[in-house]
């Protein structure tokens, strides 16, 4: 029976190596797991020397049967989504609050997580803590997991040693930020559903139904001109039958470059601008920004994360290049000595309640709370906006469907009713 050698943690989180006889890797695995081990590596014991060895590495080889591992980098997926990290985070919380120390709260959860990618990285992480580093360090090295604000909340827990606490705070933090964003997300989806709804059937019926109808008056007519709207329509439906290539094309082509014109920096200030400006989304915009820019802030602040640290990964983490210009305008006049106040005013981007609000809370010492409450009374203020603009929407999306379709419906009734008109006289 093939013997392997392996590495694993017990239940207290401690490393052992040893090795067992399996019949095959999976069953050395199952085997290490009944016995409450962890298994980090299983590998199978080989002989270099002998024949046997050489023709078992052999066969190995050219049957693949033991292990086979499909690696393409760009297919690989190495992010997980912001809930699957907010339900690790206050697990984790949990579990150090309880008393558990943390690589055996890592080796817990790293057992029962079922995401892969999330479960790969707390294996990791655990490796990273046994061998003698900072849990923030091994954050770090998973940027596309644990951003700035999560790492640098750590590192601040650590060193004051309440990493519980700040593992709590980023919990509820990560929470309130996951309940705003399906909020705004479900107010966008209704008019996006609306408006997709309203271009297949659009076009649906330029493209199948008009050419037929188009093709039934001129034998009806005679020759006869047809009525403006209807006119109007067939030469939609022409149009598009002509040139669908060059407008799938164009769709494409304003696509690419409305993501080309974003990604660089003036694209993102203006495309942000116009976001913070636009009709019906512009106040949401906003209020959704500012609830975000003082919740992280206040939580950074509270945690012990430095001030000038705090606005650096508040304006990286902002979410709005406005916003996060704004943030570093702030960033600026705080590095030179100045209060926040002065340049909160003078961006234009916040209210004035809430510019008073964090003067209050310099004048009393009391700015991390007084963030933290902005950003409480924000997210209720975005509450309440989304709950606006979805009982306005509703009425507007369907007038908008009832009014493209009716057109369309009438310019091809109109000429049959002067038809019918026709035959009756």
């Amino acid at each position: 029976m093939p013997s392997f050698t392996y590495v694993a943690l017990d239940a207290q989180g401690q490393q052992v190596s040893d090795s067992i006889e399996a019949v095959s890797q999976a069953e050395a695995v199952n085997a290490l797991r009944k016995k409450g081990l962890f298994p980090t590596s299983v590998k199978e014991q080989t002989h270099s020397g002998g024949t046997a060895g050489k023709a078992k590495k052999t066969a190995t080889k050219a049957g693949g049967s033991k292990e086979l591992k499909l690696n393409i980098p760009f297919l690989e997926k190495k992010t997980i989504k912001g809930k699957t990290l907010m339900v690790f985070t206050r697990q984790l919380a949990t579990l150090i609050d309880a008393g558990l120390p943390l690589l055996r709260g890592l080796t817990v959860l790293g057992k029962q997580e079922p995401d892969p990618v999330l479960k790969k990285t707390i294996t990791q992480l655990a490796e990273a803590v046994q061998g003698g580093g900072t849990f923030s360090d091994g954050l770090a090295g998973h940027p596309r997991i644990f951003n700035k604000l999560y790492v640098n909340m750590v590192k601040a827990g650590e060193l004051g040693g309440v990493l519980e606490v700040v593992l709590n705070r980023l919990a509820e933090f990560q929470e309130k930020a996951q309940k705003v964003k399906g909020k705004v997300k479900s107010a966008m989806m209704y008019p996006a559903i609306v408006m997709v709804i309203a271009v297949i059937i659009m076009g649906f019926l330029l493209v199948f139904i008009v050419p037929k109808f188009e093709q039934i008056f001129a034998d009806m007519l005679g020759g006869k001109p047809l009525p403006l709207l209807t006119q109007i329509v067939v030469g939609a439906s022409r149009g598009i039958q002509h040139n669908i290539v060059w407008l799938v094309l164009g769709v494409v082509g304003v696509v690419v470059g409305m993501k080309y014109l974003v990604s660089t920096p003036k694209g993102a200030i203006l495309f942000d601008q116009f976001m913070l400006k636009a009709p019906l989304f512009g106040d949401l915009t906003r209020k959704n920004g500012i609830s975000r820019f003082t919740r992280t802030l206040g939580t950074l602040v509270t945690s012990g994360v430095p001030i000038l640290q705090a606005l650096n990964i508040t304006k990286e983490t902002a979410g709005n290049a406005v916003i996060s210009t704004a943030i570093a305008k702030i960033h600026d006049a705080v590095k030179e000595g100045e209060s926040i106040v002065n340049p909160m005013e003078a961006s234009g981007v916040f209210p004035a309640m809430v510019i008073s609000m964090v003067d209050v809370g310099e004048e009393t010492g009391q700015l991390p709370e007084m963030l933290l409450k902005v950003a409480d009374l924000y997210d209720d203020e975005v509450d309440n906006a989304v709950a606006g603009l979805t009982s306005l929407m509703e009425p507007i999306m369907i007038v908008f469907l009832a009014v493209v379709v009716g057109s369309i419906v009438i310019a091809l009734f109109l000429p049959l009713i002067g038809i019918i008109s026709g035959m009756q006289q």
